[in-house]
């Protein structure tokens, strides 16, 4: 199971993370968020990386030319679409991208995957109105068990407890971690990481 560890805040902090065996970790470029980072942070973040690690950096219905400064300044492999952005804008950049769906009963995910079709996945989250992620939500996971030609990637509500129960259920191509391995916002602990990657590959 390929994870995705979301939200850090301090190089260190992310390189002990990586060293564990982690497949991508996020960085969150969005200022109303509590694990926002600026780009001079992201950066000393990515240069502490080890390698083959996918660098992710998640955007909420931002402004075009501050991805593309945000680009310039911080070497990114793909990039993850949170709000409400077209399908246009996440191609715009030539790079993959991901995007996430707040799922509830009302959400139709294949028709989000025929639309976003230029994705490299579709990440599903819990629904809230008031919040673009990051929330420790979960979601009714049986809404994710859905055949489509994307690969899904299952976030909302994952910590070392649910994590084999939500992949039992959805049986997703990646699963996707923050506020569930944290010690505080932004702060990962290692040890939940760690329980977190052995409950992923039960």
């Amino acid at each position: 199971m390929k994870i995705k560890v979301c939200g850090f805040t301090q190089a260190q902090n992310t390189r002990d993370a990586a060293l564990l065996g982690i497949d991508a970790i996020g960085l969150v470029f969005y200022d109303k968020s509590p694990r926002n980072v600026d780009m001079e942070r992201a950066l000393e973040i990515v240069q502490a990386l080890p390698p083959f690690i996918n660098r992710v950096g998640l955007f909420v219905n931002a402004d075009s030319h501050f991805i593309d400064e945000v680009l310039c300044e911080v070497p990114l492999d793909t990039l993850q679409f949170h709000g409400d952005e077209t399908p246009e804008e996440c191609s715009q950049y030539a790079m993959p991208f991901i995007k996430a769906l707040r799922v509830n009963q009302e959400t139709d995910i294949a028709k989000m995957a025929d639309e976003y079709y230029r994705s490299s996945g579709l990440l599903l989250d819990a629904f809230n109105p008031n919040t673009y992620g990051g929330t420790g939500e979960s979601f009714d996971w049986s809404l994710a068990k859905i055949d489509i030609d994307l690969p899904i990637i299952l976030a909302g509500g994952l910590n070392p407890n649910t994590v084999v129960d939500a992949i039992s259920q959805v049986n997703p191509y990646a699963v996707d971690v923050s506020s569930g391995v944290e010690s505080a916002k932004g702060i990962k602990d290692i040890d939940k990481i760690k329980q977190f990657i052995q409950q992923s590959n039960l």
